[in-house]
């Protein structure tokens, strides 16, 4: 595997290709990373992740210092897995001086759900991604991008992000991986003590029940079974911040007459002082 960390290197290692399959991440690497490599690997003639702890995205309050930072683990991981190219870049080599450009997705889509709750997120992950995607893809004809659905607004921001900046390349959406008991995979579950690990499943299994009795009770009582959902979880000694059907096509409610529409149940709760998110489409 071929670690290169400024742009210039990784854009001559990536010269003798045409297609790259990439996939951008924040290390501390677990078994869903490894799967978007895995979906990765078959689509380009290259296979190329990162590794990066975006500032942009972290609000002055929140665990920027002391996200988990795995640097060997993740590359024997990745060389494990079959990776080509880690791009690993140090701050200065991302942002050599402020980055005051920067691009802001739409407000309706934004800051809803997790951009509510977290002012300016999508800012800071909509411009890393951006930058990454210049970094990797400049020149190329096509390629791809590997994104997980257990960010599922995060993938939504960067699919249309792809589509209306007309980028040459295609964003593959890749399954969200779960343990044994259906907790979904995150960096952050490492931040849970072992009673906590325990009861964190019981997120995705709200999400479960929630959508369970949508889809049974129907979309008009809605904002009821959520405020119900979100109660039950606080009586477990859960903080959550949403707990909320919406329609896969555009993150909004659900009219109370969308009967056939797709929908996602997200979530978002903090356990002690665990910040979990999880969502299922039903």
């Amino acid at each position: 595997m071929n670690i290169v960390h400024s742009i210039t290197d990784l854009r001559a290692a990536l010269a003798p290709f045409q297609r790259p399959a990439f996939v951008a991440t924040m290390g501390n690497l677990h078994d869903g990373h490894i799967a978007l490599v895995d979906k990765a690997k078959p689509l380009g003639d290259v296979t190329v992740a990162s590794i990066f702890v975006n500032r942009l995205q972290f609000a002055p309050h929140e665990d920027f210092d002391s996200y988990p930072r795995t640097w060997e683990a993740d590359c024997d991981r990745l060389r494990a897995a079959g990776c080509d190219v880690l791009f690993a870049p140090r701050e200065t080599d991302l942002y050599p001086e402020p980055q005051t450009y920067k691009v802001h997705p739409p407000a309706e889509l934004a800051d809803i759900l997790e951009g509510h709750f977290r002012p300016g997120f999508f800012i800071g992950v909509s411009t890393v991604v951006m930058k990454l995607f210049s970094s990797v893809f400049a020149g190329k004809p096509a390629g791809f991008a590997v994104f997980g659905k257990k960010d599922y607004q995060q993938l939504m921001i960067v699919r249309r992000m792809v589509q209306q900046f007309a980028l040459p390349m295609e964003i593959v959406p890749c399954y969200t991986l779960r343990a044994a008991d259906g907790l979904a995979l995150s960096s952050r579950n490492g931040y849970l003590s072992a009673p906590e690990r325990s009861e964190a499943v019981q997120l995705s299994r709200a999400l479960q029940a929630l959508g369970q009795t949508v889809k049974t009770q129907g979309t008009a009582a809605r904002e009821a079974l959520e405020e119900e959902a979100m109660q039950a979880l606080s009586r477990r000694g859960w903080k959550p911040d949403y707990l909320s059907v919406r329609r896969r096509s555009d993150l909004l409610p659900p009219d109370s007459g969308d009967i056939d529409t797709p929908l996602v149940v997200l979530g978002a709760a903090r356990l002690g002082t665990t910040r979990l998110i999880d969502n299922l489409e039903i």
